[in-house]
């Protein structure tokens, strides 16, 4: 008896339902993955945005006198009218040095475990410690900023009612910039909608496209849950390895051979409004992006006896395979991507104290 092939209709059908009976993604055996999660308005978010450590944090965030030349706050590389990112390849700092890696966008980042492309921090207030005092983004001697907070008089009141008391110490510099930015949230999409049951809030080559990111391109095996992210780190054969762009990605942290090349799997939440992508963003066309996938990416892995004399040379994660994927298959795939983007909010800029 012939068995056919599922018709696209047929497959559309199959996402129609509760998620529990959607068909299985392809995963690797021995990856962890969890199933997509809608996520939800956050209803707290104007009461967030009113508590004083929140207010104090706000106006950090946005005060360029964090920076030794008074012209760069960290709203420069995550300015809320372009994702929370730059839109830049690379940041621009102090001086106008550029930085060697893409600025990761704020959206969702109180869900983070590790943070920075190479995972190097791993809290929110270590997080802040890194540019604060960069030479090349905002250059602070971050010993002498409490006391320069410390004398703009109107952030006496402001310390006052986030702690208590009017001290600026640089641990509460910090925490209130960390509360503040886990205040940073997505806001639902059509692909939320559709997870919650509203079946006509995506199309049906987003929905193909979607099954296709679950199955035949393998994407869940690295995007996956909520957030379309396994928080984990991995080779995707961007490494540029004795070339001008060369990163070697975690291995700068763990000093680890294995690790040579490996960059943070990044949330695929809001991407349209954060790209250019990649650790060092060289990409900003989707469909150019899932062409790269679909090649497999392993065109630069050395061989064995190339590896042996050079331990280092990093070797692409072995979850990229090629792909196949036709050009409906990428198109509709291209859609699916483009519907993860729900967020419209643009935060203002405070007025932030100034003497």
């Amino acid at each position: 008896m012939d068995v056919q092939d599922p018709t696209i209709e047929d497959i559309v059908k199959s996402y129609k339902k509760a998620i529990s009976e959607w068909p299985k993604p392809n995963i690797d055996y021995g990856v962890k993955w969890k199933e997509f999660t809608p996520i939800t308005f956050d209803s707290a978010y104007f009461a967030d945005q009113d508590k004083p450590n929140v207010i104090l944090g706000k106006m950090l965030f946005f005060d360029p006198k964090l920076s030794k030349s008074n012209q760069i706050s960290c709203s420069s590389c995550h300015d809320p009218e372009m994702g929370w990112s730059d839109r830049r390849r690379v940041a621009l700092g102090n001086d106008h040095l550029l930085g060697n890696r893409n600025t990761m966008s704020l959206y969702n980042i109180a869900e983070r475990q590790l943070f920075f492309w190479d995972g190097r921090a791993k809290s929110l207030e270590e997080q802040a410690a890194g540019p604060l005092g960069a030479h090349h983004e905002m250059a602070m001697d971050v010993k002498t900023l409490p006391a320069k907070i410390q004398a703009v008089k109107g952030y006496k009141e402001l310390f006052r009612k986030a702690f208590g008391d009017e001290k600026v110490t640089y641990d509460r510099i910090v925490k209130v910039i960390a509360d503040f930015q886990k205040t940073i949230k997505s806001q639902p999409s059509r692909f939320d909608r559709f997870l919650e049951g509203k079946y006509n809030a995506l199309t049906d080559e987003e929905i193909y496209g979607m099954h296709i990111f679950r199955t035949k391109a393998r994407c869940m095996n690295c995007h996956s849950g909520q957030y379309l992210t396994d928080e984990s780190f991995h080779n995707i054969g961007l490494t540029y390895y004795k070339r001008k762009y060369e990163d070697l990605g975690l291995y700068m942290i763990t000093k680890n051979p294995e690790d040579a090349g490996k960059f943070k799997t990044p949330q695929l939440r809001d991407l349209l409004l954060t790209q250019p992508w990649m650790h060092n963003g060289l990409f900003n066309d989707l469909e150019g992006v899932v062409n790269m996938y679909n090649s497999g990416m392993h065109q630069i892995d050395p061989s064995p006896e190339k590896k042996q004399q050079d331990p280092l040379y990093p070797m692409t994660d072995p979850l990229l395979k090629p792909l196949n994927l036709t050009k409906e298959e990428t198109k509709a795939l291209v859609s699916f991507l483009e519907s993860l983007s729900g967020t419209k909010f643009k935060m203002r800029r405070p007025e932030f104290p100034v003497e």
